[in-house]
């Protein structure tokens, strides 16, 4: 039996204009750069004031997902929310995003929620759940918004793709398959991967340098079949604090396109430690823009091979 509802609120200060604030929050597809428990964010259906989403995100050491309705009023700088299909232990959950205009310049950003539990037993953890996450959410939203100049500098976006004369779904196989690295991928050295739901992959893995050294990251990833994987970074080498990506596999003409993006932002406090002291913030950026784009260029690669071999055998 459902949980007796409890509600929250958590709120700050932030240095910045409440509508450059308000746009942050209302681009929910770019919260896995913005909130360090958001994982992926898609629309199921998007109008100009009301939209809904599908959401996942870290609760605790697990992985949850679930739909959410929004209606967005930029007018009042309030965004409402309210989940549609929900994840145990949440039997409901709801709230608001309000951001007002303060005196002094600043804005002041509350974060109300309104929830309750599968059973009671689950309470008492999904409400240190909400507060954890709220506090996450707005002290990272602020870090952002007061410094966001400096870390757009920070951050880099790109994309590599390959032209491949194959079926979307063997391609997507090869990609997905992460348990087959080791076998497949040269630059892979050790991979432990867990899929605790359908579509939804915790991986693990040993990478291998151009410089023969090993670094270990941990990443969550979900699988949209056919077209998307799309994953983040938990655990990064030290150069970077945020690492976010997707592959993506489109119809073309005579085959597929192929691509691997990826958003990163470099660490400040550790280039003199992995680069040297003369090293400066584009260095850092050059140096792991070349990393990610050669793995991800070796894995197209052999991800065409295998989709075109598997097509030239005649393959349906």
């Amino acid at each position: 039996m459902p949980s007796e509802l409890r509600t929250s609120e958590h709120e700050i200060k932030i240095a910045a204009p409440a509508d450059d604030i308000y746009r942050l929050l209302a681009q929910a597809e770019n919260w896995p750069q913005l909130f360090p428990p958001s994982i992926h964010v898609d629309h199921v259906e998007r109008g100009e004031r009301e939209e809904r989403i599908r959401i996942w995100a870290t609760a605790g050491d697990s992985v949850k997902n679930w739909t959410s309705h929004r209606v967005l009023d930029p007018e009042r700088r309030r965004i409402e929310f309210r989940q549609e299909v929900s994840s145990p232990p949440v039997a409901a959950m709801g709230g608001a995003w309000q951001i007002d205009e303060l005196p002094s310049g600043e804005a002041l950003v509350r974060l109300g929620h309104d929830f309750r539990a599968t059973d009671e037993s689950g309470l008492s953890r999904l409400e240190e759940v909400v507060d954890r996450n709220s506090r996450s959410e707005l002290e990272s939203l602020r870090t952002i918004t007061e410094s966001k100049a400096a870390i757009d500098e920070l951050t880099c976006s790109f994309e590599d793709t390959v032209r491949i004369r194959g079926e979307a779904r063997d391609v997507f196989d090869f990609v997905y398959q992460a348990n087959l690295w080791t076998d497949r991928l040269p630059h892979v050295v050790t991979v432990r991967l867990d899929q605790p739901s359908p579509g939804l992959q915790t991986l693990e893995m040993d990478t291998l340098s151009k410089d023969g050294t090993t670094h270990t990251t941990k990443s969550y990833r979900v699988g949209l079949e056919p077209d998307r994987i799309v994953y983040k970074q938990i655990t990064l080498p030290a150069l970077i604090t945020l690492h976010t990506g997707r592959w993506t596999f489109a119809p073309a003409d005579d085959g597929i396109t192929a691509s691997s993006q990826h958003t990163f932002r470099v660490d400040t406090a550790t280039i003199g430690q992995v680069l040297g002291e003369e090293a400066t913030a584009q260095d850092a950026i050059e140096y792991v823009r070349t990393a990610l784009s050669t793995n991800s260029m070796a894995t197209l690669t052999l991800a065409k091979a295998y989709a075109e071999g598997l097509a030239g055998e005649g393959r349906p």
